[in-house]
């Protein structure tokens, strides 16, 4: 993941201009509040059962409700699931399917999500595994929590775990959409001493980017 994240931060944020977009654009707030509602939610709970320390962040990104297609506006849940469809199919994610795909895409993964077209037009239910590396928990209107870290086929605890849920909210008062990634990743087997989450933070830095670039380019899906 860090040389995929490397290459990715490479290529995108080669200008000033561009971080300074991503930056301003979708900023990243770390680490998550106490109170955040992941940390007593039942799916947490389960999955980091030592409450082992994570690295954790979320992404903010905002769009006058004059940008957004209209028709996304009008059912509960079609804006979360086309920002969801937006991010697996969309630019940000292309050259990590690529590198999963060749490593890993085959009669056993044949049922997964692969191609851009399946990324781009899929329900995203609960039990969708995507490209080997994620798989969806649970899906309501307004979110969809994914399992990271390692191939879904590998469902007991394990070292590279966490949580990413893509979100979703219509503000109506300010005639916006606000679109939010939030990134909750550990080791989920044994104990792990101390505070500081599985990433070293050189490796945490480019995480946020490559939170920026994934919201930005989830987000052209949505508009007119």
């Amino acid at each position: 993941m860090g040389i995929l994240r490397t290459t990715i931060f490479t290529g995108l944020l080669g200008t000033t201009g561009a971080a300074a977009y991503l930056a301003a654009k979708n900023p990243v707030i770390s680490p998550l509040d106490s109170s955040d509602g992941i940390w007593t939610s039942q799916i947490y709970k389960q999955r980091n059962p030592a409450r082992n320390p994570a690295t954790q962040d979320y992404s903010v990104k905002r769009i006058p409700f004059s940008k957004i297609r209209p028709e996304l506006l009008e059912k509960d849940g079609d804006l979360t699931l086309e920002f969801c469809r937006g991010l697996w199919s969309g630019w940000g994610y292309a050259v990590q399917r690529k590198y999963l795909d060749f490593k890993w895409r085959g009669p056993e993964t044949a049922s997964q999500l692969w191609t851009t077209q399946q990324l781009a037009t899929s329900n995203y239910d609960k039990g969708t595994y995507i490209t080997d590396h994620f798989e969806v928990l649970e899906k309501t209107p307004d979110a969809i929590t994914i399992r990271c870290g390692d191939s879904p086929r590998n469902q007991p605890l394990r070292g590279s775990d966490g949580l990413f849920i893509i979100s979703t909210k219509i503000d109506k008062k300010r005639e916006e959409v606000e679109l939010k990634l939030k990134s909750c990743l550990y080791s989920s087997q044994g104990t792990v001493s101390g505070v500081k989450g599985p990433m070293p933070p050189w490796m945490e830095e480019l995480h946020q980017w490559y939170v920026r670039i994934w919201s930005e380019t989830a987000s052209w899906k949505l508009l007119k």
